[in-house]
């Protein structure tokens, strides 16, 4: 849908008079425009049709507005709402954001006010409607031992059935618990070495002493403790694929001798004479990031150009939107077969928190969680608190991951609009900071107006969540309309210091 081209749009609004002036602003933004006054009517409304736009008084002659949105997340979630009142509080925007609204205005607002805000709600739900689109266009759910129908796994099964036939090495990338063994694995079965061996190793786990013998074998008597011929990974994998797990752990001398087995399929032996050639597909990965690890001068570089030839990025779970249920729902119903257990499904409240939190162990730690909750409770549907309790505290949520940014100048440097430095106070050691930064504060050089400060933190925050204004506003606990007032306020403040 074009933002120019016509949307549809229930208005709820109990005065009249002031139901006329909204329906005209619509109106006048391209809307079909249906108005009613009581909240029973717009729930009939809503079970006959469904708008594109919702736009919802809080207070209402026969209920809550905060109800019909409610029933509105629940029944009809594609709907995008913006709720408006004359009764306007910071708790009040907050929990209209958090349940679902995209925006939250207070009365009186004019034309352009209600126009901004019906453009951005629309560009949103333009864009969700585009993506939505495009994952239903792309039916893989379950990929090779992987999990996930959302765009950045598609992008990454479209790279392996690309790669599955060919001899180029494979890294892969990605945090810890992202799934890199199973991408190699899914690599190895979907191309035409499937049938021949999968040898993986991890460098990590190692001894620096062993791992040459580990990969290349060794011969009787090479080293104390070598009672007899061993095989090593490289003969293992012959005609197969050899995966080298955290390769970036490697020894930097080893790594001269990897490099010249991948150059030529040859090598030797510990202890032997006898050069060996075989048939492998190299496949390596790492949870750093390998070009850091070379410009630090802890990966050879022309190892790096060897085995970084085709990369493929593994994206972190917090990046995979509903993936992290389906994943859930999958762990669920194994680990009920594997305990005895008859959970069902998840309450609403506990997907909400599965989804919202960071994830930063990735699909390991959601491993970690689904067992503990089987493990540890009887019933046929998981609750919200059944949870493990760091999902209101812990590090990985995300409510509590924007702290309090208070703007300072530097001592050495007159304060200006493009020039400071950012003290971050935690809440446990505010004072203490507060306290050191007194000799500086007491110079009247280094305080920044409070407006610029103030302008400093909210685009930190909004920057924090990928530009999404609602979502910023709601974890600062103010509105979205409080942030597209005070961006027009500093507009001008810009512009006469600019003057000055």
């Amino acid at each position: 849908m074009e933002i120019n081209q016509s949307f549809t749009a229930l208005l709820v609004e109990d005065s009249m008079s002031l139901g006329a002036l909204y329906t005209e602003y619509l109106r006048a933004e391209g809307a079909k425009v249906t108005h009613v006054n009581h909240g029973e009517d717009a729930l009939t409304e809503l079970a006959q049709w469904q708008p594109d736009l919702l736009v919802l008084d809080i207070k209402l002659p026969d209920m809550s507005g905060m109800d019909i949105l409610q029933k509105v997340q629940t029944s009809y979630p594609g709907i995008t709402v913006i709720m408006i009142t004359a009764h306007g509080t910071i708790d009040l925007a907050v929990e209209s954001m958090k349940s679902g609204a995209f925006d939250f205005l207070v009365k009186p607002f004019d034309a352009k006010r209600l126009s901004i805000t019906v453009r951005n709600a629309l560009k949103q739900r333009q864009l969700v409607n585009l993506v939505e689109r495009y994952e239903q266009s792309l039916p893989k759910e379950n990929y090779m031992g992987f999990v996930g129908e959302s765009l950045a796994m598609q992008t990454v099964y479209k790279t392996i059935d690309c790669v599955a036939n060919s001899k180029a090495s494979v890294f892969i990338v990605g945090e810890s618990g992202t799934g890199k063994e199973v991408c190699a694995h899914a690599i190895h079965h979907a191309g035409n070495r499937s049938e021949k061996p999968f040898v993986a190793l991890n460098c990590a786990s190692i001894p620096k002493d062993l791992i040459e013998s580990e990969i290349f074998g060794h011969t009787k008597g090479a080293f104390t403790g070598a009672v007899a011929n061993r095989e090593g990974a490289a003969s293992r994998a012959n005609r197969g694929t050899l995966f080298l797990d955290e390769i970036c752990e490697m020894d930097l001398e080893l790594q001269s001798k990897l490099l010249r087995f991948i150059q030529t399929g040859v090598f030797q032996k510990v202890g032997g004479t006898k050069e060996e050639k075989v048939d492998v597909r190299f496949v390596s990965a790492t949870n750093r990031v390998p070009w850091e690890e070379v410009k630090h001068g802890r990966f050879r570089e022309d190892l790096f150009y060897r085995l970084h030839v085709i990369p493929i990025e593994l994206p972190p779970l917090r990046m995979r939107g509903k993936d992290v249920l389906l994943l859930a729902n999958k762990l669920l119903k194994e680990y009920n077969r594997e305990e005895g257990k008859q959970f069902k499904s998840f309450t609403a409240e506990a997907k909400k928190l599965l989804q919202s939190y960071d994830w930063p162990g990735n699909v390991r730690q959601l491993q970690n969680v689904i067992r503990q909750v089987v493990v540890l409770n009887s019933s046929d549907i998981v609750e919200a608190s059944m949870l493990p309790s760091l999902f209101t505290s812990g590090p990985g949520n995300s409510q509590a991951s924007i702290k309090p940014v208070i703007a300072i100048a530097s001592a050495n440097q007159p304060s200006t609009l493009n020039r400071h430095e950012s003290l971050v106070i935690d809440e446990q050691a505010g004072s203490q900071n507060l306290q050191s930064s007194d000799s500086e504060a007491d110079k009247p050089e280094a305080i920044i107006p409070l407006w610029l400060s103030e302008k400093q933190t909210i685009e930190a925050a909004i920057e924090q969540c990928g530009g999404n204004v609602p979502k910023a506003a709601a974890l600062l606990d103010i509105s979205a309309s409080t942030i597209y007032r005070k961006r027009q306020g500093w507009d001008e403040l810009q512009g006469a210091v600019a003057e000055n």
